[in-house]
């Protein structure tokens, strides 16, 4: 396989992870006794740009379908990080009502009902008819399509170029990283500006956060390769912030290289050294990643059994691509841990992909009321915690299992 962005043989492997199903690709009652489509799930690295990417197997339309389940509304946490960018970047670059605003991967809408709520003209691209349809309910301006060189062409061609563009946790979604960059390059305006977040590898790595490796994650990025990608395809990074979401994420701002009028500023500098010092683009940074993820699904492993063993019961909250990953790798079945249960309607009634751990609405753990709770999406733990803090009066313990094993907050 050769890279991504810049062509390169793939030779260096991060983890192998095995094989899975995609992790958004939920059962319901008629399709969880039908084969499921299995998919290998490997990150290589490019030794040339730095760029970490799956291996090629499964197809954008087939990972992001008609019936994705994801829908961002549902973390009270990402509410508000949305809604705090909004005003953030409505004053930073004086954005009013005579702007244009779009956001690419828009999802349900979860951010652009802020924008439209100050009268701010906007648009939301999302790919996916299901979240989009919920998206519209808000009254939001979507088109249902797949963002790249073609479609930014198009809205050029029909007079719309954005002032600003947002690509929330999108960039590692794209299988054509270089022609979904260029995109951007188009459809801005000479002095518009493009925001990207996205997970940060250095974090992935450092911090043993292999659960946020799935398919549907084609790229995992660094401030280093990013801006070569970017370069290469008419954006300059002028700032880039570090953000807690996500388990440690990037805010990266770029705008046209041609005739942007933005300064670049000490934190692109200082991140850069940063990257550097720890090895980023050195071939012993990727090295032992593996050991560190088997550690975590043993460990894993050998907590579930116990628990069994001694009698005690287990629930996982949160059918999340994270918690997709995990007891994939794990080979977690219903015997160990019985049912998940989440927020998302969309989710409930349905079975996690592979695995086939039934999905329930909240209440089935006050029904239940396990010994444990294994939080999935550990990056929500303290929204989570505080969401179910009542099942401490029946004794309940919450458990995380990335990137190491602990009960109520205690390394074991």
């Amino acid at each position: 396989m050769k890279c991504r962005h810049c062509q390169t043989e793939l030779t260096l492997s991060l983890v192998d992870l095995g094989s899975a199903p995609p992790s958004n690709a939920y059962l319901t009652e008629q399709t969880r006794n039908a084969p499921e489509k299995y998919f290998p799930l490997r990150l290589l690295v490019c030794k040339e740009c730095w760029l970490v990417q799956t291996e090629d197997y499964a197809g954008a339309e087939e990972l992001f379908s008609a019936d994705y389940a994801y829908f961002s509304s549902f973390s009270t946490s990402w509410l508000k990080h949305a809604e705090k960018y909004v005003f953030k970047m409505i004053q930073r670059f004086e954005l009013g009502k005579e702007s244009y605003i779009t956001e690419v991967a828009a999802n349900d809408g979860y951010l652009l009902q802020y924008v439209q709520a100050q009268e701010i003209p906007c648009l939301g691209i999302e790919p996916t008819a299901s979240t989009a349809e919920a998206a519209r309910a808000k009254g939001i301006d979507i088109l249902e399509s797949f963002f790249g060189v073609k479609l930014a062409e198009e809205l050029v061609d029909q007079g719309k170029q954005a002032d600003l563009t947002i690509a929330n946790n999108v960039l590692a979604h794209v299988p054509d990283i270089n022609d979904f960059v260029r995109g951007f390059s188009i459809f801005l305006k000479p002095t518009g500006v493009a925001t990207f977040e996205f997970p940060h590898l250095l974090r992935l790595v450092t911090e043993n956060q292999f659960d946020t490796i799935y398919h549907e994650h084609y790229s995992y990025l660094s401030l280093t390769t990013v801006k070569k990608v970017f370069e290469y395809n008419g954006l300059n990074i002028f700032d880039v912030e570090e953000l807690p979401t996500h388990g440690g994420s990037l805010r990266v701002y770029a705008q046209r290289s041609d005739l942007g009028d933005q300064s670049l500023t000490q934190n692109v500098r200082s991140l850069l050294i940063k990257e550097e010092k720890v090895g980023i683009n050195k071939e012993s940074f990727y090295t032992g990643f593996q050991k560190k993820a088997d550690k975590v699904k043993n460990d894993f492993i050998v907590f579930l059994i116990e628990a069994n063993r001694a009698g005690k019961t287990v629930a996982g909250y949160g059918a999340a691509a994270k918690g997709n990953t995990l007891l994939n790798y794990a080979g977690i079945r219903p015997d160990l841990v019985p049912f998940v249960v989440d927020r998302n309607p969309a989710k409930q009634n349905k079975f996690l992909p592979g695995c086939c751990i039934p999905i329930f609405e909240e209440e089935q753990l006050k029904l239940s009321q396990p010994d444990y709770v294994v939080i999935l999406p550990w990056n929500l733990k303290k929204e989570v915690v505080e969401q179910l803090s009542y099942i401490g009066g029946w004794g309940g313990q919450f458990v995380v299992a990335t990137p190491s094993l602990e009960i109520n907050g205690k390394a074991l």
